[in-house]
C-alpha cells in the first residue's frame, strides 16, 4: 500500500465518520436548545426532562437513517477492497 492510497483511505475515513456522525448530532443539539428554551420559560429543572428527549430523538434518528449509513458503511468498504485488490 502506498503513502498516496493510505492517506486518501483515511481521509474518505474521516470524511465517512463525519457524514454519518452529523445528523444524530445535529438532532441532540436542536431538541437540547428547545428543552433548554422550555426549561427557562417554565423554571423546571429537572435532570430527565433533559436527558431522556435528547436519548429518544437521537435513538429515532438513528432508526430512520440505519438504511443510508449501513449503505455509505458497504459502499465504502467496497471502495477500500477494490483499491486493495487492484494494488496486487
Amino acid at each position: 500500500m502506498t503513502l498516496e492510497v493510505f492517506i486518501d483511505v483515511m481521509k474518505e475515513g474521516i470524511q465517512m465518520l463525519l457524514t454519518l456522525i452529523v445528523p444524530p448530532l445535529l438532532v441532540s443539539l436542536v431538541v437540547g436548545i428547545l428543552i433548554s428554551v422550555f426549561e427557562a420559560a417554565t423554571q423546571i429543572h429537572e435532570q430527565t426532562l433533559t436527558f431522556a428527549p435528547r436519548i429518544i430523538a437521537v435513538f429515532l434518528t438513528l432508526l430512520f437513517l440505519f438504511g443510508w449509513m449501513i449503505e455509505s458503511i458497504i459502499q465504502f468498504i467496497t471502495d477500500i477492497i477494490e483499491k486493495y485488490i487492484s494494488m496486487i
